[in-house]
């Protein structure tokens, strides 16, 4: 298998470059970008396996970068933000980010984080027996592909929304715990990303329910978690 490609977007020019060493000595392709207008370059004749992008740069910052990209693109992604700014997590989050980590950071941890996120992308063994197909009102979940379609059209995912339809497909009307839906995404645990989890619940059911506020599909159960209720 070909080594994955990273993008790495920061303006700390001796960050990159630690990050950079660091992950190629880790068996990463690694390029890096000094700011959004970079990264956009870069962005346009290569593509990436996942994107390190840093918040806070001067210019456009890293959330407004991560939801525009998140029209054309589902390449993961993370964000490092300043440590204890919750508010830029949750946005980070809701502009279409896979996870995020604080800084100061462990470069070991980085590891931990990029690998558990690639280990979502590729496609998971759909269950013994299991239907290879969930109907979602005007929408379908092909669970072997990973794709989700309305008609001709294809729904696109980012990678912890694709493997969160995976863990709910593969037990269609459980309630699954917020406890094991990080546990599942390969996250430590804790409060935050408890929340983190409903973030992405919620961005979720954006693309699956007529009515996110009221959803059909993608219910909470109370005192359980969350759970898939196909038609």
């Amino acid at each position: 298998m070909d080594e994955p490609h990273l993008l790495i977007v920061d303006d700390d020019e001796r960050i990159r470059g630690l990050l950079q060493k660091f992950l190629m000595r880790s068996g990463f392709l690694v390029s890096t970008a000094r700011d959004a207008a970079h990264a956009r370059r870069v962005l346009s004749g290569l593509e990436f396996d996942l994107i390190v992008l840093d918040i806070m740069m001067p210019g456009e910052d890293g959330v407004t970068l991560c939801r525009s990209l998140r029209e054309t693109v589902t390449t993961p992604i993370l964000l490092l933000t300043a440590k204890g700014e919750t508010e830029d997590r949750i946005n980070g989050l809701e502009a279409g980010a896979d996870d995020y980590l604080a800084k100061p950071f462990e470069p070991k941890e980085l590891l931990l984080r990029i690998n558990a996120i690639l280990r979502r992308v590729p496609a998971a063994e759909p269950a013994v027996q299991a239907p290879k197909v969930l109907h979602l009102g005007p929408l379908r979940y092909d669970i072997e592909r990973g794709e989700l379609w309305r008609g001709e059209d294809l729904v696109r995912l980012t990678a912890t929304e694709n493997q969160l339809m995976r863990i709910f497909s593969a037990g269609p009307n459980d309630a699954v715990s917020r406890e094991s839906l990080v546990e599942q995404l390969g996250r430590s645990g804790g409060q935050a990303q408890e929340r983190a989890v409903d973030v992405q619940i919620t961005r979720l059911r954006r693309k699956l329910e007529t009515d996110p506020k009221q959803p059909r599909y993608l219910q909470t159960v109370r005192g359980a978690g969350y759970m898939l209720a196909p038609d």
